[in-house]
């Protein structure tokens, strides 16, 4: 069973009280180094220390002053007392802002890596189940040749693992900060304040920021996220095209209870497909938005800030909920084996022609030749003017070539490498092998 998504950790995150969090801790740190340095008395450090914040009071503030930070600044001195003095020195409003950022954006990270590595195990346990279970490839919507639906899944592993690899690496990319003052230049707060700080918070030092972090790391942990959300979506089309009535190989879970229409009794939808579909848009929606934050005027300005307060928040949670539901259709996903198996022999096997064709080729006929007629065969059987192998069986000059037509509709044929995809994932101790 798995449970629903429920936002309360990816909220907290991206909460006001978090993010507050993350300014105070930071406040306390540079303090602390400021001490080490001799501008702090050490003897201000534990009123410092034990600084706290009310976030409605923060709020109540910001609405006078029109600024958050300093709405924070002002509510954290009310609880610190005249030893405030020594917090803020030589810090800019974006050295909390962005190594906060960092630190949100990091967090993040590791609940959607978590929920996709969950997913990623799903998906690797539907793909050795139906490792040999035949169905129908197909190129353009049309049917080509014989798979299996275990390999079909085995490149949603493949490409979850790239994604997985992606979003570890815009991790590592985003989980930079600065303090370096306004401008970045470290005129009123020395670089050491700032290697120590983010060694406290784990994170790297930006080597040359301005005044804030350069949006490129944010534009590529959004468009990262574009990414993990396409490769959700592709999972969820390929189901939505399963799950066609006159498909009908698989369907995403259904409730007993569950209704599909209200007013046709007999709709099963696949509706949270569609819904990951129709999300995945929209995240790459914010992506582009992130890519628009680049380009600041010269040092900085803030037109990023307004769109990163909607796009981050959203843009994670949403990724983090389309894994989630994700992995709940995989893990209850109605595979029908014998469906595929019959949808594969429609037309009576024109998914073999290949086959044949190279037969005859090989047996001396010219390739033209024996395409026109693999192609008449096929064409017929599929228009309902018999089967494709009786078809080809009734035809002289087939007959007289290929001796042994039957073997050339062995489906095995086609499973003969089917292993190497799953080697190559290193599936093979966990199928048994």
């Amino acid at each position: 069973m798995i449970e629903r998504y429920s936002p309360v950790e990816m909220r907290e995150i991206w909460s006001d009280s978090r993010r507050f969090r993350h300014w105070l801790d930071i406040e306390i740190l540079v303090s602390e180094a400021w001490s080490e340095l001799g501008k702090v008395p050490p003897a201000a450090l534990p009123k410092i220390r034990a600084a706290s914040f009310d976030v409605d009071r923060i709020m109540e503030v910001e609405d006078r002053v029109g600024h958050d930070v300093i709405a924070f600044l002002t509510v954290v001195g009310e609880s610190i007392g005249p030893e405030a003095r020594y917090v803020h020195i030589g810090l800019t409003s974006s050295d909390l802002l962005d190594t906060a950022l960092a630190l949100q954006m990091r967090g993040a990270a590791d609940l959607i890596l978590a929920d996709l590595g969950k997913l990623r195990e799903a998906c690797l346990e539907l793909a050795i189940k139906h490792r040999r279970t035949l169905m129908a490839g197909r190129t353009h919507g049309i049917h080509a040749e014989p798979i299996t639906f275990g390999f079909k899944v085995a490149g949603w592993v493949a490409e979850l693992d790239r994604e997985i690899g992606r979003l570890e690496a815009a991790r590592r990319d985003a989980s930079v900060g600065k303090l370096s003052g306004v401008v970045g230049t470290h005129a009123t707060i020395p670089p050491e304040i700032e290697e120590i700080v983010m060694r406290g918070l784990g994170l790297e030092v930006d080597p040359v920021s301005s005044q804030v972090v350069s949006r490129d790391r944010h534009s590529n942990f959004l468009n990262v996220l574009a990414l993990v959300g396409g490769t959700l979506e592709r999972i969820a089309l390929e189901i939505r095209h399963l799950q066609r009535t006159e498909v009908g190989e698989a369907y995403e879970p259904f409730g007993r209870q569950q209704k599909g229409s209200s007013a046709m009794p007999h709709k099963r939808n696949p509706v949270l497909c569609e819904r990951i579909c129709g999300l995945a848009r929209v995240v790459r929606g914010y992506a582009a938005s992130g890519l628009e934050n680049l380009a600041l005027w010269h040092e900085r300005d803030i037109s990023h800030s307004s769109a990163e307060r909607v796009i981050f928040p959203d843009a994670c949670a949403l990724v983090d909920y389309m894994a989630r539901e994700m992995r709940r259709v995989v893990a209850g996903l109605e595979v029908r084996p014998e469906r595929m198996l019959a949808n594969l022999e429609m037309g009576g096997g024109v998914v073999y022609s290949q086959r044949v064709l190279l037969a005859l080729v090989e047996s001396g006929l010219a390739r033209d030749e024996a395409y026109a007629i693999v192609q008449s065969a096929a064409m017929r059987a599929l228009n309902g003017d018999g089967g494709f192998r009786q078809n080809l069986e009734a035809n002289p000059i087939v007959a007289e070539r290929l001796e042994q037509l039957g073997s050339l509709f062995d489906p095995e044929h086609f499973l003969k490498h089917i292993d190497v995809a799953f080697d190559r994932l290193q599936l093979g101790s966990r199928a048994g092998r």
